[in-house]
């Protein structure tokens, strides 16, 4: 290696690190939410069942997730990796998804690929031997040269069960360092769906799948979609808290409200998808809404930022373990107070009404 090459792919490691670490410091410290958009759980509400006909220590809440048991229809949802911190905040998430059955999937590892010794910063098998995990590459990448070779290295870094391919082109397009050449992608990614040799599936970062773009993709053969939809984190938000571009900085303002609410995308994408494999992600906060989520046409729900900040607790994993186990509480509560006692009853049932408006 030159030292002229040396010297740049340290500048680079650098520029990633700094990167990551402005992500997760903006998501714990700004006000990185939509603003005049919601996630629409709010506009839905479980009609009450006072003869439930059944013991709440009977609720069974197992599923199974990429050929795996999971104890809970929970997923950890993908945030971060590539630094020291986010090798931390990955540990802990994985050892909680552990004790508590849950899935977990990890941050874009792109940083992995290109320098291996960033791969430690997402290996968390040790910490989860049984939970199902997710690698986690941008799509954009197949339009710069990555291709199955990489997306296969990415699930064998992690030692990882699948991989999705996360769209975030608004966050490119407001992103200093951003890639937004996203033509031709359904062709690339039906492309690694056929040949990476793992389930692929394909995911937003918070601003929503319509119908026909799930229905695009899940002809292409992607193996499940996580509609990622609007009313949580805004990733056009947190890159104008790095931006040095006043353009940019103002112009992010008037996409405050930008993205498809997760619960729309949930229903539409179920009523189009009868068949299709569905995480629900998107700024879900507690159990109640991981139920509305699924009785919507969810098969998992996903939770991201909601977990960031006790993830990046130094006081260990405990305060984790106790979010996952409250969040788990309200699930099999909300069950309990519709007299649903599996999962697939929750799914189906006809307890879930829209508010009017």
């Amino acid at each position: 290696m030159t030292v002229g090459r040396e010297q740049r792919e340290k500048r680079e490691d650098a520029l990633t690190a700094k990167r990551k670490g402005e992500h997760i410091r903006i998501c714990l410290e700004e006000r990185v939410e939509g603003e005049g958009v919601t996630t629409g759980f709010e506009k839905y509400r479980f009609v009450h069942n006072a003869l439930p006909e059944l013991d709440f220590e009977s609720i069974r809440t197992e599923t199974r997730f990429l050929d795996k048991p999971l104890r809970v229809p929970l997923l950890v949802s993908s945030m971060t990796g590539g630094t020291a911190a986010a090798a931390s905040i990955n540990r802990r998430l994985a050892e909680a998804a552990e004790a508590r059955g849950w899935a977990i999937a990890l941050g874009s590892m792109r940083a992995a690929i290109e320098r291996e010794e960033l791969a430690a910063t997402f290996r968390v098998r040790k910490e989860a031997p049984n939970a199902p995990i997710i690698a986690n590459l941008g799509a954009v990448q197949l339009n710069c040269g990555y291709g199955a070779d990489e997306c296969r290295r990415a699930v064998e870094l992690a030692e990882a069960d699948a991989l999705v391919l996360h769209l975030n082109g608004m966050q490119e397009l407001f992103q200093p360092e951003g890639d937004t050449n996203f033509g031709g992608l359904l062709r690339r990614i039906a492309e690694v769906c056929r040949t990476a040799g793992v389930p692929v599936g394909v995911k937003e970062v918070g601003f929503g799948f319509d119908a026909d773009t799930a229905a695009a993709l899940h002809e292409a053969g992607v193996a499940f979609l996580d509609v990622a939809g609007a009313g949580g984190t805004s990733w056009i938000q947190v890159e104008k808290f790095r931006s040095a571009d006043g353009l940019r900085r103002k112009a992010a303002e008037a996409f405050a409200d930008w993205g498809l609410p997760t619960s729309d995308c949930v229903k539409e994408v179920r009523d189009r998808l009868p068949d299709a494999y569905i995480i629900a992600s998107g700024g879900l906060h507690d159990g109640v809404e991981a139920a509305k989520a699924i009785a919507l046409g969810a098969d998992l729900a996903g939770f991201g930022r909601t977990l960031l900040r006790n993830a990046a607790s130094s006081d260990g994993t405990e305060p984790l373990e106790e979010q996952f186990e409250r969040i788990e509480f309200e699930l099999r509560a909300t069950m309990f107070g519709i007299g649903a006692s599996t999962i697939e009853q929750l799914r189906t049932t006809n307890r879930l009404r829209r508010l009017p408006t």
